[in-house]
C-alpha cells in the first residue's frame, strides 16, 4: 500500500472516535479499506483514477460535488496531486487542507502540471509538505500559500507468527526492500548492489509481476499483505529510488530498529542521518555496497545505528506526532479548537 493511503488511514482511525469521518478514494485503494476503523465511512469514487482522462476526470469531479452536497463536511483533507486538483476545483476553498506527498512527482517527473499547482495554491486554506525538502522546493517554485511541514508517521506494524522469507539459509545477512518494482524505484540498482555482495540475501517485496533475475542472491517475493512486518526479519533496509517524498517504508523499518541505506532523494536525508542510523547516498552501486557491508560487518556500528533508528522514530515519526501536527492545522482552518 502506498504512503499516502497509509497516512490517510492512520489519520482517519485516530480521529473517528470523536468525529464523523468519511474516506473517499478511487482506483487501487482497496487495501486501504481493510486498514480503516469500522467507524470510518468508506466511499468508492469509481471515476477517480491515476491516469489522466478528460471524461473520467470530469465524472470524478462530479462525484466529488455530489459527495459534498450529501455530507456537507466541515473540513476536507485532500491527498496527492490528482485528488488535490479535482478536490480544489470541487470543494469550497475555505474548508480544504491539501497534502503534497512528494513534490518531485510534479517538479521533476511531471513538470508540465506545475502551472496547475501554482494556479490552485490559493484554492485551499493550507498546503502541507511531508518533508522540509518538499517545503523548500514548493517555496522555490513560488507555491507559498500557507505551506507547512508535517512528517509522515506510522505505528509499529503487527507481526504475524511464523513468517519467513522462504529463502535459503546459507546467506549471512538479509537486505530488504519494500517497494513497487517500477519507476521511480530503482530495482536495477538493487540487483547491482546484490551482485557486489553475494554473501548477503537481497529480498524485494512489492513487485506485481515476476522479475527477470540472474543473481542467485536476489529474491523478488511479489505483493505480500502487511509487508512492513517483514522488516522484523531483515538485518538492514535498502531503498533505491530516483525521487521520493517521505517514504513510509523507511519509517516502518526504523520502527523495528533497522539501519537504513537509501538514495539521497526527496526527504530521505531527514529520515536517514549519515553515520547515525544509516546512509543516504548517491545512486551508485559501489557506494551502497560499501556502506551496507560496513554496517553489517561491524557489530558495534550496527547496534549503534539500530538504536538510533528506534530513537529517531519515537521522537519524530510516530502516528501520534503526525496526527498532532494535522490537528493543529485543522483547528486553524476551522478557527476553533475541535481536535
Amino acid at each position: 500500500m502506498g504512503g499516502a493511503q497509509t497516512v490517510v488511514a492512520n489519520i482517519a482511525n485516530n480521529i473517528c472516535g470523536n468525529h464523523d469521518v468519511i474516506v473517499a478514494s478511487g482506483e487501487g485503494d482497496g487495501k486501504m479499506w481493510d486498514m480503516l476503523d469500522a467507524r470510518v465511512e468508506r466511499v468508492h469514487c469509481k471515476h477517480l483514477k491515476r491516469n489522466i482522462s478528460f471524461f473520467n476526470d470530469l465524472r470524478a469531479w462530479y462525484e466529488l460535488r455530489k459527495l459534498y452536497k450529501k455530507y456537507k463536511p466541515d473540513l476536507i483533507h485532500l491527498h496527492s496531486s490528482k485528488a488535490g486538483v479535482l478536490g480544489r476545483l470541487a470543494f469550497p476553498s475555505k474548508k480544504i487542507v491539501y497534502t503534497v506527498h512528494g513534490f518531485d512527482t510534479i517538479r521533476l517527473a511531471n513538470r508540465r502540471f506545475l502551472s496547475i499547482e501554482k494556479m490552485l495554491q490559493k484554492k485551499c486554506r493550507a498546503i502541507v509538505a511531508v518533508s522540509e525538502y518538499d517545503k523548500r522546493n514548493l517555496n522555490a517554485e513560488k507555491i507559498v500559500n500557507n505551506v507547512s511541514t508535517v512528517y509522515n508517521g506510522t505505528s509499529l506494524p503487527v507481526v504475524s507468527e511464523n513468517i519467513s522469507f522462504g529463502i535459503p539459509s546459507k546467506y549471512k545477512k538479509t537486505v530488504l526492500c519494500i517497494a513497487r518494482a517500477s519507476y521511480p524505484k530503482n530495482s536495477n540498482l538493487f540487483i547491482e548492489v546484490a551482485r557486489l555482495l553475494p554473501q548477503y540475501a537481497f529480498v524485494w517485496i512489492g513487485n506485481k509481476e515476476p522479475m527477470p533475475v540472474t543473481q542467485e542472491n536476489v529474491f523478488f517475493l511479489g505483493n505480500i499483505h502487511n509487508a512492513a512486518m517483514y522488516c522484523s526479519l531483515a538485518d538492514i533496509f535498502m531503498l533505491p529510488s530516483e525521487y521520493e517524498g517521505l517514504p513510509i517504508v523507511i519509517i516502518e523499518a526504523m520502527s523495528f530498529g533497522k539501519p537504513v541505506v537509501a538514495s539521497n532523494v526527496g526527504g530521505i536525508s531527514e529520515l536517514v542521518h549519515n553515520g547515525v542510523n544509516g546512509y543516504a547516498l548517491e545512486n551508485k552501486a559501489g557506494l551502497f555496497a560499501e556502506k551496507i557491508n560496513h554496517i553489517l560487518e561491524n557489530p558495534q556500528v550496527y547496534d549503534k545505528m539500530s538504536q538510533s533508528s528506534t530513537e529517531l522514530y519515537n521522537k519524530y515519526f510516530t502516528v501520534d506526532k503526525m496526527v498532532t501536527g494535522y490537528k493543529e492545522i485543522y483547528n486553524k482552518v476551522l478557527g476553533k479548537e475541535c481536535f
